[in-house]
C-alpha cells in the first residue's frame, strides 16, 4: 500500500472512512500497528481488521495488474 500511498490512502479512506489523516504517519509502515488502529477506530477485533485489510489489499493488487494490463 505505501508504493502509491496517496493514491492507495484515498481509496482506504472510502473503504475505511474513520481513518484519520494526522494518524497515518505514526501507523502507515507497520502492518501489525496499522490494524491494530484499523481495529480500534472502525470497533473490529484484530483480526477482523486484518481480514478487511487483507480483502482491500488484494482488491487493490487487482486493480493494479488490471491498470498494469491495460498500460496505465
Amino acid at each position: 500500500m505505501t508504493q502509491d500511498w496517496g493514491a492507495s490512502y484515498a481509496r482506504a479512506k472510502r473503504r475505511f472512512p474513520n481513518l484519520r489523516d494526522r494518524d497515518m504517519a505514526r501507523v502507515r509502515d507497520d502492518r501489525n500497528q496499522f490494524e491494530a488502529y484499523l481495529a480500534e477506530r472502525h470497533h473490529l477485533t484484530v483480526n477482523e481488521a486484518r481480514e478487511e485489510l487483507e480483502d482491500f489489499l488484494f482488491t487493490e493488487g487487482l486493480n493494479r495488474e488490471a491498470r498494469q494490463s491495460l498500460g496505465k
